[in-house]
């Protein structure tokens, strides 16, 4: 706040809301005082939103997804492709997969990328729990995880734990955006279309 005009709990709420991803200073101001502007029982009712998904949601026994039962919707449902596992780094990431609705399988969530240098190892990942669902259901896993080097790193991590398994492993295809133009794509991405391609 400006010169000598302070209003603690005010600014520990800007403080807050910039601690979000994606929220500068600005934004976090005009969340604040829209905050302000909520009648008593509208802020109680989003403050209870956020300790009620706080303390109800929890990973999936199986998947690891986020779900607010003991099982995800997903692992519940009868009519899923048992044989089919995508690897994906994010809850966020099956809400988009999800979404496209293009896919039928199971998921798994690692709930992160291996980065060294952000101190990440495979431990502080759910891979014990992807070996443990390795059974005579499972014939593919897809590793849909980011196209990035700790996204690419984690892909092939897994990739050599899982082939000796017998397991077929293949690679989600990252390639052009469509009504994207080839002069504006990086290299990573070309060779991603490049190998990614599919037979006409």
């Amino acid at each position: 706040m400006a010169g000598g005009y302070h209003v603690p709990p005010l600014e520990v709420l800007v403080e807050r809301f910039e601690s979000l991803p994606g929220i500068g200073h600005k934004s976090a101001q005009r969340l604040a005082y829209y905050v302000l502007d909520m009648s008593k029982e509208e802020a109680q009712g989003f403050a209870q939103a956020i300790l009620q998904a706080h303390e109800e949601i929890h990973t999936c026994k199986v998947c690891c997804n986020l779900t607010d039962q003991e099982l995800c919707p997903v692992c519940r449902s009868d009519s899923r492709d048992k044989s089919l596992i995508c690897v994906v780094e994010e809850p966020k990431d099956v809400f988009a997969l999800e979404r496209a609705g293009e896919y039928n399988g199971l998921y798994h969530v690692l709930h992160g990328a291996i980065s060294p240098l952000s101190g990440v190892g495979p431990d502080q990942l759910k891979i014990k729990e992807l070996l443990a669902r390795m059974d005579s259901h499972v014939e593919e896993v897809i590793m849909a995880t980011n196209p990035t080097v700790e996204g690419e790193a984690t892909a092939m991590y897994l990739s050599r734990l899982l082939k000796p398994l017998g397991i077929k492993v293949t690679r989600l295809a990252y390639g052009i955006p469509v009504g994207g133009d080839l002069e504006y794509a990086d290299e990573v991405t070309l060779q991603r279309a490049m190998e990614g391609r599919q037979e006409l």
